[in-house]
C-alpha cells in the first residue's frame, strides 16, 4: 500500500518537478515494484552508517520490497570507485564527495544523485595530546602555538572533497590559519584515524564518530571543536546513488529510501533505541569498536578529554521529526562555493542548475507524502556559520567569493 502511495504521489506532482525521464519509468507498465530487489550500500565504518545498517538489520527493507545488503568499505576513494563502476548501487557517502565525482575534481566524472540527507551534526575536529599540552585547544590557540613554535604541522580530513575537509579548513581559516599555506593536510581513511595520530603521523584531524571519542578514551586526543559548533544542524552524510541508477531504477530508489527514512526515525524515537544501535553498530561487521566509544555522544554527552563535559542539544540526529532528510539544494551549493575557495573547482559553476542535477528533491517529496513525513517549503534553508557569515544560497558566487582566506590568499 505504501508503494502504491507512492506512485499516486507521483502522478500529483506531474511531471514538470520530476528528474529527467523518471515519469515515464515510474509509471512503467502501471507497476510500482522495485526495479531491482536486492540493493548493495557502501559504508564506511561510522557512527552515522547507522541508518542505513538498522534498515536491514531491523527488517525495514522487506518492509518495501527491498533487500539491503551492507557492503563495508575501506576508504571514501574506495566507495566513490564502485559506485562509479555500478559495484555499488547506493552508498552512506559524505555530501562532498558526490558533487566532486559530479563536478569531475578528484576523481572521474559522472551525473551523480543525492537522494536524501542521512545526518546532521556529530563530527568533530581532534587535536594531538602531545600538541595540546602545549596549549592549543582550540582554533585561536592552535594559530598561537604554530605560530611560536614553526614547524610543519600535519592535519588530516577523509577525502578531498568530503565533508571534513570542508569542515577542517573552514575552521582552521576561521581562526586565521590557512590550511594549505600554514600546513600540510593528508587525506586518511576514517578507521585508519586514531592509529596514525598514536603514532605521531599527525598533529590534528577532522572525521566522523566514534573516531574523536575513541581518540580521547585511548588518551591520545582531545576534542578542540565539534562540527555542530562550526555549523549547527549541517549536512553530513548523503544515500548517494548515479544519476543513471535513479533514472533506470526510481522505484528502488523510492523503496530504499523509505526503509532508511523508517531507520532513521526509529533511531531517533528514543534513548533505548540509541543505544540498541549503538550495540548493533559496534558490532566488528559493521564499525568494530568498543560500545562506549559510540553511546554517549549519539545522546549528546560529551567531554573533550580535557576534564570538561556537557550535554550538547545539537548531537548527531538521524530524523529529527523529519528536519534532518530533506535533500537541500542550498546544502549541495554549499558545497560547490567551498570547492572553489579552495581552489578545487577553478571557475564558478552554475550552482543552482547543478545542485537541482543532484538533489533529487521531488523524488523525496514523493516518498516524505506517501509516509507523511513533513517537509519544507523552500528548497533552500539560511544558516549562520562560526564566523558569523550567513549562508542562504542566494548569491553563492559572491559567497564564495567573499572569504578572506582562500586557495589563493597570500602567505
Amino acid at each position: 500500500m505504501a508503494r502504491r502511495a507512492i506512485v499516486k504521489a507521483a502522478a500529483v506532482s506531474g511531471a514538470a518537478g520530476l528528474v529527467p525521464g523518471l515519469q515515464a519509468a515510474v509509471h512503467a507498465a502501471g507497476s510500482d515494484k522495485p526495479e531491482k530487489e536486492e540493493v548493495r550500500i557502501g559504508f564506511i565504518p561510522l557512527t552515522d552508517c547507522a541508518s542505513v545498517v538498522m534498515a536491514s538489520v531491523l527488517g525495514f527493507d522487506k518492509k518495501y520490497g527491498v533487500k539491503i545488503v551492507p557492503s563495508k568499505e575501506a576508504s571514501w576513494a574506495g566507495v566513490r570507485d564502485k559506485l562509479v563502476s555500478g559495484e555499488l548501487d547506493m552508498a552512506h557517502v559524505l555530501y562532498g564527495l558526490v558533487y566532486g565525482v559530479q563536478m569531475g575534481i578528484g576523481g572521474p566524472k559522472k551525473d551523480m544523485a543525492v537522494l536524501m540527507t542521512l545526518n546532521n551534526n556529530g563530527q568533530a575536529i581532534t587535536l594531538s595530546k602531545a600538541l595540546a599540552d602545549k596549549g592549543a585547544v582550540d582554533v585561536a590557540s592552535l594559530a598561537k602555538v604554530m605560530a611560536a613554535h614553526q614547524r610543519e604541522y600535519t592535519f588530516a580530513q577523509t577525502f578531498p572533497t568530503g565533508t571534513h575537509a570542508m569542515w577542517l579548513y573552514y575552521w582552521m581559516a576561521s581562526g586565521g590559519i590557512n590550511p594549505f599555506r600554514d600546513a600540510k593536510v593528508i587525506t586518511v581513511p576514517p578507521p585508519q584515524m586514531v592509529a596514525n595520530m598514536r603514532v605521531g603521523n599527525m598533529d590534528g584531524f577532522c572525521v566522523g564518530e566514534p573516531w574523536n571519542a575513541r581518540a580521547i578514551l585511548d588518551g591520545i586526543g582531545i576534542t578542540a571543536i565539534t562540527t555542530q559548533e562550526i555549523w549547527k544542524d549541517h549536512p553530513e552524510k548523503v544515500l548517494g546513488t548515479t544519476g543513471d541508477f535513479v533514472k533506470k531504477h526510481p522505484n528502488t530508489a523510492r523503496a530504499v529510501m523509505m526503509a532508511v527514512l523508517e531507520a532513521s526515525r526509529w533511531i531517533d524515537a528514543s534513548l533505548q533505541n540509541k543505544q540498541k544501535m549503538a550495540e548493533t553498530i559496534a558490532e566488528k561487521s559493521y564499525v568494530n569498536t568498543g560500545v562506549d566509544a559510540i553511546d554517549q555522544r549519539i545522546m549528546g554527552r560529551y567531554q573533550n578529554g580535557l576534564g570538561k563535559t556537557w550535554d550538547d542539544p545539537n548531537y548527531m540526529k538521524f530524523y529529527n521529526d523529519g528536519r534532518v532528510n530533506f535533500p537541500y539544494l542550498s546544502d549541495g551549493m554549499w558545497f560547490m562555493t567551498q570547492h572553489k575557495r579552495w581552489g578545487l573547482l577553478k571557475e564558478h559553476p552554475d550552482y543552482l542548475a547543478v545542485a537541482r542535477q543532484v538533489n533529487q528533491v521531488e523524488l523525496y517529496r514523493q516518498v516524505a507524502s506517501a509516509m507523511k513525513i513533513p517537509v519544507p517549503r523552500s528548497d533552500m534553508r539560511s544558516s549562520k556559520l562560526i564566523d558569523g557569515v550567513v549562508w542562504d544560497g542566494s548569491n553563492p558566487a559572491r559567497y564564495a567569493d567573499s572569504f578572506k582566506i582562500h586557495a589563493g590568499s597570500p602567505a
